[in-house]
């Protein structure tokens, strides 16, 4: 009895330390667009820390940096100044092919739009990242299936997208997202093209990534309902953190707090 509390405390500590772990640490991260009189700043000298596990919303007024700041975190652009490190890899110190392949093990993108092939079924879909990096076809169509059963699609895999609920085909590209067992999972307005129902399914499932799975999850969202599923909400304006909000579980009023605070931010 006492051997078996011992481990289970050391796990647990273990557990905690690995949850404090920073998996992306942003320094002094700037985009400017043009040059000179026309020069436009995107981004203005950001910095935060985001941990293993953690689940965090991005928000702020239109044209605030928040899709910039998506872009740069997942090596899709490259900053002016500073630098983004996923999981101790500083992304301004790697070469295009290193990038490339950085992108595809370590990090997942959800896209508004879902951005499926039209003519593969569900689970070609899902399995498509890790058939593109080599995995046998059967394998990787068995990791999929995986992802799709365990997001309620059992019954889907052989479905087109055209065959598929908005809501469905955006579970199917969260399991595409997660099929190579990415540490990061990069959401641009998962449901902003969802209704009210379909959008609260989508964000409940990423929170699950997040806390069940140990999937760090960045999410850009306009809305403050869907906002309020996260641990922390970091709000943008005129390409800077103005505002950090840490949220509580089981809190019918967070929804109100995010909403109130973009308000704010706004005015």
């Amino acid at each position: 009895m006492r051997l078996s509390y011992l481990l289970l405390a050391s796990y647990s500590k273990l557990q905690r330390k690995e949850n404090n772990m920073s998996n992306v640490q942003v320094e002094k991260l700037t985009k400017n667009y043009g040059s000179g009189a026309a020069a436009v700043t995107a981004l203005n000298h950001v910095n935060m820390t985001i941990h293993a596990g953690e689940f965090v919303a991005i928000m702020g007024p239109s044209g605030c940096g928040k899709s910039t700041l998506l872009h740069l975190l997942g090596g899709l652009d490259k900053p002016s100044e500073g630098y983004v490190m996923i999981g101790g890899h500083n992304l301004t110190d790697l070469n295009d092919d290193k990038l490339t392949e950085l992108r595809r093990r370590k990090i997942g993108f959800v896209f508004q739009f879902y951005n499926l092939i039209p003519v593969l079924n569900a689970t070609e879909n899902a399995a498509l990242p890790i058939t593109l990096d080599g995995r046998k076809p059967a394998e990787a169509q068995e990791k999929a299936v995986e992802w799709l059963t365990r997001f309620g699609l059992a019954d889907r895999l052989l479905n087109r997208p055209d065959q598929l609920s908005g809501g469905q085909q955006q579970r199917v590209a969260i399991a595409r997202a997660l099929v190579a067992d990415p540490e990061l999972i990069l959401a641009d307005e998962p449901t902003g093209n969802l209704d009210t129902r379909s959008s609260d399914e989508i964000a409940s499932l990423l929170r699950d990534v997040s806390k069940k799975y140990n999937r760090t999850v960045v999410m850009v969202t306009h809305d403050p309902r869907i906002a309020a599923y996260a641990d922390r909400i970091i709000f943008l304006k005129d390409g800077k953190v103005v505002d950090e909000t840490l949220l509580e579980r089981r809190n019918g009023k967070n929804a109100d707090l995010v909403a109130d605070k973009i308000k704010k931010i706004g005015d």
